[in-house]
C-alpha cells in the first residue's frame, strides 16, 4: 500500500494577512493521524507535520492576558500550529454571561494574533473526541485552575486524563472582568467622557437630568483647566523672571566691582593717575629751573644765601661793568628763588661798581 505524505498546514511565517478561519474539515490531510505524545511533539517528531495545538475561550476585551497566553501555547514545542476556538454569543451569554464584543468582533481580534495559525468559529463549551478528531489536535493548552461552567466541576477533565493537556500561565492583574470593573466603579467619568466627544444621551442610556449633570461638571472641569494652565504658565513666567533678574544682578555686582577696582587702580592712593601726576610735575618743575644754577655761598658767607653770587677780585684790566639794564635783565633770568637772595645779589653787584670806579 502506498504510504501517503501529510498535508498538514503550516505555521504562518508572515504576518502581512490575519490568521484562516478554520473550514469544516480544517486539515485536509489524509495521511494518518497519530496522536503524539509529550515527548515526541518536543522533540520536534515527527519532522513532516507541525504539533496542532488547541486553545480555547471567550477573548471578550481582548487584552495583553489573552495574548501571553496564546503565546505561551505557540512556543510550547518547537514546531507548533495553534488553533483557537471562539465561543459564539449564545453559549457565552448561556453559559458565563453577557459580552461587550459581539462574537465577530472576538472573531477578527484573535485573527490578528501574531501567534495564531488559524481561529475555530462557534467552538465547543466542551470539547469531545468528534472535534479532537476533526481537527486533528494533538494538545489542548489552558491555565491548570480547574474550570467549572456547565455542571461540570473541570470541562478539561477528561483532557487532562487523556495526557493531551499542556499548562500555561496566567497573567496576573489583567481579565475582562477587571477592565469591566473599572468601567462600572468609574461609570460617571466614562458617561462625561462619552458626552464630550459627541455621543448623545440616549446612545448612552442616561436620563435627561443626569445629561445636565455631566454637561454641567465637563464645564467645571475645563474651566478648572483653564484655571489650572493659566497658573502653570504664570508659575513659569514667574521662574523665568526670578531666573534672569538673578541673571541680571549678577552681572551687575560683577559689573560693578570690575568699575571699583578700575577706579581704584586708576585714581586710588598708589594709582596710574597720581604716578603720571608726580611724572609730568617733575618734568614741568625740571624745564621750568635754569640749566645751571649759582652755587650757593658757604655758611660763613656774609649774605647767607646759597643762590648769592660768588665775591669778584679787583683786576686793573677788568673791563667796564655792564650797563645797569643788562645787570637787571641777568638778575630776572637767574630768577632767585626767594627775597633775601635776590638782595643779596644788587648789593654784590653794587660793591663791585664801587670798586670799579
Amino acid at each position: 500500500m502506498e504510504e501517503l505524505e501529510h498535508t498538514c498546514p503550516q505555521p504562518r511565517t508572515t504576518l502581512t494577512e490575519p490568521a484562516i478561519f478554520a473550514k469544516e474539515t480544517s486539515c485536509e490531510c489524509r495521511a494518518p493521524h497519530e496522536r503524539l505524545t509529550t515527548k515526541q511533539a518536543r522533540h520536534a517528531t515527527p519532522v513532516d507535520r507541525p504539533v496542532r495545538v488547541y486553545a480555547d475561550g471567550i477573548f471578550d476585551l481582548f487584552h495583553s492576558g489573552h495574548a501571553r497566553a496564546l503565546m505561551q501555547a505557540k512556543n510550547l514545542f518547537p514546531n507548533s500550529y495553534l488553533i483557537v476556538g471562539v465561543c459564539s454569543d449564545e453559549l457565552t451569554h448561556k453559559y458565563k454571561g453577557f459580552t461587550v464584543m459581539t462574537e465577530d468582533e472576538r472573531y477578527e481580534a484573535l485573527r490578528h494574533c501574531r501567534y495564531v495559525d488559524e481561529v475555530v468559529r462557534d467552538a465547543p463549551w466542551s470539547l469531545s473526541p468528534e472535534f479532537l478528531e476533526k481537527h486533528k489536535i494533538d494538545f489542548v493548552a489552558h491555565d491548570d485552575i480547574p474550570y467549572s461552567s456547565a455542571g461540570s466541576e473541570d470541562v478539561y477533565k477528561h483532557i487532562k486524563e487523556a495526557g493531551m493537556f499542556v499548562p500555561t500561565q496566567r497573567t496576573e492583574g489583567i481579565s475582562t472582568s477587571d477592565l469591566i470593573t473599572r468601567i462600572v466603579r468609574d461609570y460617571d467619568v466614562y458617561a462625561r467622557r462619552n458626552l464630550q466627544r459627541g455621543y448623545t444621551a440616549k446612545e448612552l442610556n442616561v436620563s435627561y437630568i443626569n445629561e445636565k449633570k455631566y454637561r454641567l461638571q465637563n464645564q467645571v472641569d475645563r474651566m478648572k483647566e483653564k484655571v489650572r494652565t493659566v497658573e502653570e504658565k504664570s508659575k513659569h513666567f514667574v521662574y523665568k523672571v526670578e531666573e534672569k533678574s538673578a541673571d541680571l544682578i549678577q552681572k551687575w555686582e560683577e559689573k560693578s566691582r570690575e568699575f571699583i577696582g578700575n577706579f581704584l587702580e586708576l585714581f586710588g592712593p598708589d594709582g596710574t593717575w597720581k604716578q603720571m601726576f608726580q611724572e609730568r610735575s617733575g618734568r614741568m618743575i625740571q624745564a621750568l629751573s635754569p640749566s645751571g644754577s649759582p652755587r650757593g655761598s658757604p655758611s660763613g658767607s656774609p649774605h647767607g644765601s646759597p643762590s648769592s653770587s660768588p665775591p669778584r677780585e679787583l683786576s686793573p684790566l677788568r673791563s667796564p661793568s655792564p650797563p645797569s639794564h643788562w645787570a637787571h635783565s641777568h638778575a630776572r633770568a637767574s630768577s632767585p628763588p626767594s627775597p633775601k637772595a635776590a638782595s643779596a645779589s644788587i648789593s654784590s653787584m653794587s660793591e663791585g661798581d664801587e670798586d670799579e670806579k
